[in-house]
């Protein structure tokens, strides 16, 4: 069985990835995180915060600036990314991950995007992958996560969060 979390870079997939580090500490059943990439989309990338103003689609940069971030803050975390066409179809970033859990076994997967922080809502990636009935789902809606002692003694928010 494995931990997965999406991973965009935003507020709430680092704390989904921070209460997943926590959890494997206490669970050691295996951390990946996994980001799907639109091949060559430079206004989704710029939406992302990956790619600067006047910067172009460069995906290996891309890829290395998500696996640095991860590796920031989940050390023990495996990185892995996905490409998806340019112009992917609505759902098709939900359905890859759903696809990538199933594959690595997921127990738990840890969703923390801007949609799953909100009420969980028909078109997002978010209400797409925890409605998978093959691993928990675990909604990060907060960047700031509870703090929960016995996981705080394990991994701690404070070294990370700001």
């Amino acid at each position: 069985m494995t931990l997965v979390v999406p991973y965009d870079g935003s507020e709430l997939s680092k704390t989904a990835l921070i209460r997943a580090a926590q959890f494997d500490a206490v669970f050691d059943q295996g951390l990946i995180a996994v980001t799907v990439i639109p091949r060559s989309n430079t206004s989704y990338a710029r939406s992302r915060g990956w790619v600067g103003p006047n910067d172009s689609f460069d995906e290996p940069a891309i890829v290395e600036s998500l696996r640095k971030s991860v590796a920031e803050i989940a050390p023990s975390a495996d990185f892995e990314h996905l490409s998806v066409g340019r112009n992917a179809p609505a759902g098709t970033i939900a359905n890859t991950i759903r696809k990538f859990a199933r594959t690595r076994d997921a127990s738990i997967v840890f969703i923390g995007s801007e949609n799953a922080g909100r009420m969980v809502g028909s078109l997002s990636v978010g209400s797409s992958v925890s409605a998978e009935q093959s691993y928990d789902t675990m909604i990060i809606s907060q960047a700031r996560p509870t703090k929960i002692e016995e996981l705080e003694a394990e991994v701690s928010t404070e070294d990370v969060i700001n």
